[in-house]
């Protein structure tokens, strides 16, 4: 199968540089990348004609070439009608007669990681120039060849996203259980005590502020890209030497069922729990809690986080110009409702067996993961 640059079968249209004072309650969706990949993310809106080069609708391929990656990273289908397209998105215009764009998309992201590693950037945000997309290349086959690969991917995918779904309405199951045990933690309608993050932990700290000597393997290097998803995943992760880890976890020692929390790039403000026993050390990217059992319980501790009061705190907090930034300190003053250890470990148990079964989803997705990447190979080799 020939290989061929990506920027010789397409145009990409990159979008405009809207400025805040653009933004209005009203008028035409202004698409950025967190609308991308996420339909529950408010739009901003703007109320004067754009230029027609800019605008967007249903069907048409976008790529996000700034971003985190594992998240708004890379190619995605615009499905919700007309918008206006923002900067870091390029628009993929393609002669449909010779190209299946269904096929681009499955092809281009396939080649993420190569992407990844040509894009420049900061801790949490990476960016990719149009001339370095451009040269990327990709298998291209006849058009009938490239529609019957894309229709046996689609199927492979739509497997795969059911599993998501299944495990998002998992998630929202656990927020309605904790909003109907403790109420909203703003509101606070049970009278709860309220305390500091500070009160209840024994630390926060976060990983090493410098890029460390990676090596082929060793001992997994965790930053923001690791867990974006909500989860602690090792798949990907850099490696560190032994030497180096046990010097970083003089000041950082993540531990089983501390709490991991996302505090640089467009990712910040999502917590995970660390639910496997194992080593590893952390980037800057990521803050490290480790809770205070008397006072809280681990995962009570990572609902609250997860809630929209505390990402609205986090959000108030945020420094940095460009790439968001949460400094240790403002973390540690995060406010949340704190109930009795009894009604806290009540609430744990009674959603014990849903987070067992979150957790098993989350393999049967590891594993078509897998299988979806062997499926993507081979067809890319030209041997489906």
């Amino acid at each position: 199968m020939k290989l061929v640059p990506f920027g010789s079968i397409c145009k990409l249209q990159n979008g405009r540089a809207f400025k805040p004072s653009d933004w209005s309650e009203k008028g035409d969706p202004i698409v950025r990348i967190q609308n991308l990949n996420n339909e529950s993310k408010p739009f901003n809106y703007c109320n004067f004609s754009v230029e027609e080069r800019f605008h967007i609708n249903t069907g048409d391929l976008l790529f996000s070439w700034s971003g985190t990656p594992g998240t708004s990273f890379g190619a995605f289908f615009w499905n919700r009608g007309f918008g206006v397209l923002n900067q870091h998105i390029f628009r993929v215009d393609v002669d449909e007669n010779k190209i299946s764009k269904d096929y681009l998309r499955y092809a281009i992201n396939s080649q993420l990681n190569y992407i990844i590693d040509q894009a420049h950037g900061g801790v949490g945000l990476k960016h990719i120039t149009k001339g370095k997309l451009e040269a990327v290349e990709i298998p291209l086959p006849p058009l009938d060849e490239q529609k019957r690969i894309a229709a046996i991917l689609d199927k492979a995918d739509a497997i795969r996203c059911k599993r998501q779904q299944a495990i998002q309405l998992a998630d929202d199951f656990l927020r309605s259980v904790f909003l109907d045990m403790f109420g909203d933690p703003v509101t606070n309608p049970k009278g709860w005590e309220i305390k500091k993050i500070s009160d209840v932990v024994t630390k926060v700290t976060d990983g090493v502020h410098f890029k460390p000597e990676y090596l082929e393997s060793g001992i997994p290097f965790i930053s923001v890209k690791d867990i974006t998803t909500g989860e602690l995943k090792f798949d990907n992760t850099k490696f560190i030497s032994k030497e180096a880890h046990e010097k970083y976890i003089r000041r950082c020692n993540p531990e089983y069922l501390d709490i991991l929390y996302t505090k640089i790039g467009a990712t910040y403000g999502r917590p995970t729990i660390i639910d496997v026993k194992k080593d590893f050390s952390l980037y800057v990217s990521v803050a490290l809690l480790k809770p205070d059992h008397s006072k809280i319980n681990p995962y009570f501790l990572k609902e609250v986080l997860a809630t929209s009061a505390l990402k609205r705190q986090a959000d108030r907090s945020i420094k940095g110009a460009g790439v968001p930034d949460l400094h240790l300190i403002e973390i540690k003053k995060f406010i949340l409702p704190v109930p009795c250890m009894e009604i806290q470990n009540d609430f744990v148990n009674k959603t014990s067996n849903i987070r067992m079964k979150i957790k098993k989803i989350k393999l049967s997705i590891k594993r078509l993961d897998e299988l979806f990447n062997s499926l993507s190979q081979k067809a890319f080799a030209g041997e489906l």
